[in-house]
Order: structure tokens, then sequence, then C-alpha cells
């Protein structure tokens, strides 16, 4: 069985207004207890921690990189008005949402019924989103927030390279694009999408382009090929 984890932490989150807090709090609680109902097969867990952190855990690691998205574009969907905002800062969290990292490696406990997650890729997700948080740093300079980990070197250094170009699509993404990957990510038509948005199915398929979908499902694809 292969597992698979997930950390992630929300960029700029201090930036943000108490009621923002807590309105992002809330919906990331809801999607992770939508992806908990949508993953049951692949054992996928999922939390919050102290408002800013993400915690997920699953055994499929195939699955791993779709989950990832799922929390990078619907994070990164959520708009905040940054007009007169005197924090620059926030502009980070429009820009990129969060930061997270997936581990592919052996766990020794997943328990989700007593919130119990242990083992190696816990320790190499959760190390690298700490090395690379800026929470306690006054100048800020952001290159990646996608990064792939594994016990594997070889396999390390391949999805690495794909995580960053991912990224990097993504970075450039407006929120309006990103509601639209995330749709896409769930499995949704564009018919679909739009009758859901309430907008005209050219519009989907114009954002969804714009976005670069077709590289983003291709690398979706290739992983979970990699990992059946």
């Amino acid at each position: 069985m292969s597992y698979a984890t997930v950390s992630a932490d929300v960029i700029s989150y201090t930036s943000l207004t108490q009621t923002e807090k807590r309105e992002l709090e809330s919906v990331i609680k809801q999607l992770l207890e939508d992806l908990s109902e949508n993953y049951a097969d692949q054992r996928f867990f999922g939390r919050l921690v102290q408002g800013d952190y993400i915690e997920c855990a699953l055994a499929d690691a195939a699955a791993s990189l779709r989950i990832a998205l799922l929390l990078k574009t619907y994070v990164k969907s959520i708009t905040f008005n940054t007009k007169g905002n005197s924090k620059s800062r926030l502009k980070y969290f429009s820009e990129y949402g969060i930061r997270l990292a997936v581990a592919v490696a052996p766990l020794t406990i997943l328990d989700a019924k007593n919130g119990v997650i242990d083992g190696d890729a816990i320790y190499l997700s959760g190390r690298t989103i700490k090395n690379f948080s800026t929470s306690n740093k006054q100048k800020i300079i952001i290159k990646n927030t996608m990064f792939f980990r594994s016990s594997e070197k070889k396999l390390e250094e391949q999805f690495d390279v794909v995580f960053t170009l991912l990224d990097t699509i993504l970075s450039r993404c407006s929120a309006k694009q990103c509601e639209v990957i995330f749709y896409k990510l769930m499995n949704f038509s564009e018919k679909e999408i739009a009758r859901k948005l309430g907008k005209y199915q050219s519009t989907i398929s114009q954002h969804s382009t714009a976005a670069g979908w077709l590289s983003i499902e291709k690398a979706v694809n290739h992983f979970e090929n990699t990992f059946q």
C-alpha cells in the first residue's frame, strides 16, 4: 500500500481580519469533510490545525496530487477585499493561497478516528512546509509554493520538476480560473460547471484554456498512472 501526505499552510494568514480568518477556516473544514467523503475508499483524513495549517493523509498515493491541487485551487478561488488594505502581505494570499508539500512514503499509523498520523510521509511533508514558512519573517521572498517529497530519490527528482511547473501555472491563475480548475479536478463537465456557477459554457471554456487546464490534466494523469 502506497501512503501519501499533504501538509500545507495558508500564506499571509496573519494579514487577514478576524472575520476573514473565521470564514476561511470554515470553508477549508467543509472542503476537508467533502474530501473525506469523496476519498473514503482511500482512507483520506484531513484536518485544519491552528487555523492556518492543514494536514492530510491517505492510503493511496495516486490521488495525492489531485487532492493537493483541489486544496490549492479552492483556497485561491477565495477572494477578500484588498483595496485600501494597509497590509501589503495580503497580496501574497491572493497570488498563492497556500504553500503545500506532498510526500509519498511509508506511514506507521493512519488513524482518522483518533486523529493520529505518524510515519516518514508526514515528517517529510511537514518538515518541508516548516522550512519554507514565511510567517515569522519580515521580508517575504516566495519562489515556490508546491513541493514533492519521497523516500525514493529518483521519484522525488522526477516529480519535484512537475510540481514546480504546476506551481508556476497556478500562480498566474485568477480566482475565477482557479474555481473552474477546482471543479474540473472534481470531474465536473464544463456544462455542469457553467450551470453550477451561473455562467455561459463558453466562459467556462475560456477560463479553462487560459488557466492551462490541458497541462494540469496531463500532469495529474501522469502522476496517477505512476502510482497506480
